[in-house]
């Protein structure tokens, strides 16, 4: 799946869109959990990580610009017809985090752009109240949502019991997938996208770079991991990270740490410090917001690190001069693809478990905006030598999209 032009030519379906979509009003039974729209509306404040803290709830609406498209028709048509209602609940790294969670959100405010979208962000960082948050979610009446959006695995186990308990509630599920038929499973190729970056750092840990300051060791041959979750999905991150590495040169040594969490950005800091300090000159992060201290450590210890997700030199463009590249995948494209469905009743297109990987396009590395012009031409010629080998089958990349 290639990044998608978003252009007007989108927006010029949408009334017929909007008049082919026979979603009808989904009433459900607010008995069913004991719960009322009352408590949901109660919710407010700012969910830091224990259970006594409360959900941050915020709407954001959006829509096309009505027009005339001909002569006998009018914007009536548009301006009443309802809107599409779309529901955003965060990781536990929370929104603001200039990677996963902004990515997914980001893709959703595109589609209202170019559909009539309302868009309810809803910021929860404790994953011990996915389950109730997502009923409340899913049993509100004003708005009834058309579609509920969960940025991370985190959810997946609350899921498998609402996804049941609300058949008429469509669902997507980021990088996990729930089998019902109400859920869309969106997971990126975090596997393959891992192994170029230890591609990206395999073929620059032995070579000569300064940058602003910043320089690598090519005596060392020493790189580092540091993750968020010692867990399944980010163990996938660390084990295809190595295995790039190794694909350039099995003698470079893999220093690897694990914060905890994704939002410790001190300990990420602390453990990348000890990592440059253990001779590594490049450092990669799979840790969601947290990974901003290692850029900070990146900085204080004129080293390089490669960032994830998104191109995190341009979302952070203060970490700009350290940031040698970032494994990106395109959530906002999934979102995107997701949210337009619902609007086009069209949910089977979307339905079901979806995997996208480098073959789709959906996944890379890209070198960051200040440091890539630096980078020797043998990088991005063995970065495509190994998506050809991972695409072709010549190179088994371990775990997979979903973990290990």
């Amino acid at each position: 799946m290639a990044p998608r032009d978003t252009t007007a030519g989108d927006s010029k379906d949408e009334t017929t869109a909007q008049e082919t979509r026979q979603r009808g009003s989904r009433r459900r039974d607010v008995l069913k959990s004991g719960l009322s729209l009352a408590a949901m509306a109660g919710v407010a404040g700012c969910m830091g990580g224990n259970g006594s803290e409360e959900t941050t709830e915020t709407t954001e609406t959006s829509g096309s610009d009505d027009e005339e498209t001909d002569s006998e028709t009018t914007t009536s048509d548009e301006s009443e017809s309802e809107p599409t209602n779309v529901a955003i609940v965060s990781s536990p790294a929370g929104f603001g985090d200039q990677a996963f969670n902004d990515l997914a959100l980001q893709g959703l405010q595109t589609a209202a752009e170019d559909y009539n979208i309302e868009i309810q962000q809803v910021e929860e960082t404790n994953q011990s109240n996915y389950q109730t948050v997502q009923s409340r979610l899913a049993e509100s009446t004003n708005p009834d949502y058309d579609l509920i959006v969960l940025v991370s695995y985190n959810h997946t186990q609350a899921l498998q019991t609402n996804a049941e308990a609300y058949p008429d509630q469509d669902w997507m599920l980021i990088n996990a997938s729930v089998d019902q038929p109400n859920v869309a499973g969106y997971t990126w190729a975090n596997h393959e996208m891992s192994f170029q970056a230890g591609v990206l750092a395999g073929t620059m840990t032995t070579r000569e770079l300064s940058h602003e300051g910043n320089s690598l060791d090519p005596d060392t041959s020493t790189v580092g991991f540091v993750g968020g979750v010692d867990g399944s999905l980010i163990n996938a991150f660390e084990r295809s990270y190595r295995a790039g590495v190794e694909w350039v040169d099995e003698n470079i040594d893999v220093r690897v740490g694990y914060i905890g969490n994704y939002t410790d950005t001190q300990t990420a800091n602390n453990i990348a410090t000890s990592q440059y300090d253990a001779g590594a000159d490049i450092v990669y992060h799979a840790a969601a917001a947290a990974g901003q201290g290692v850029f900070q450590a990146a900085q204080d210890s004129s080293r390089f690190a490669i960032g994830v997700d998104a191109d995190q030199s341009v979302t952070l463009p203060e970490y700009q001069d350290v940031i040698m590249g970032s494994a990106v995948k395109y959530i906002n494209e999934g979102t995107y693809e997701v949210a337009e469905a619902v609007v086009q009743d069209n949910w089977s297109a979307v339905q079901g478990a979806n995997v996208l990987g480098l073959e789709e396009d959906a996944v890379r590395v890209v070198l960051g905006q200040a440091v890539g012009d630096s980078l020797p031409d043998v990088v991005t010629q063995n970065l495509e030598e190994a998506r050809q080998a991972i695409i072709d089958g010549d190179v088994s990349v371990p775990c997979s999209a979903g973990g290990c």
